[in-house]
């Protein structure tokens, strides 16, 4: 076991990139690969404002932010903010149980 983790815990990019080439048995060139193209998919995706679900894990769904204006609480001066689409995310039932069951153990890995 390594050394204690204060929480909350990011695993950078790279880690995961190793840990899913391990359990996939292949190299972290293609799991680069299967990554950026994941974010494309949802990026086309959601610029079309169109749902991807995949199942046990989640869905990803575009959100229209409206125009809106924001005042700087230390100059005072107003800010317009263009109307904008972002992509929010919400975990499957079957992930939520995963993480609350393994959350149990001490967050050992």
């Amino acid at each position: 076991m390594g050394p204690a983790r204060t929480l909350p815990y990011i695993m950078e990019y790279s880690t995961l990139s190793r840990i899913l080439a391990d359990r996939l048995n292949t190299s972290s060139q293609e799991v680069d690969s299967l990554c950026d193209c994941l974010g494309n998919v949802l990026g086309e995706t959601g610029a079309e404002l169109d749902s991807v679900a995949i199942p046990a894990f989640g869905s990803f769904e575009p959100k229209r932010r409206v125009e809106r204006i924001a005042v700087n609480p230390a100059s005072g001066k107003r800010m317009l903010y263009p109307p904008k689409v972002v992509m929010t995310f919400r975990a499957s039932s079957l992930l939520k149980t995963k993480v609350r069951d393994s959350s149990g153990k001490g967050g050992e890995r």
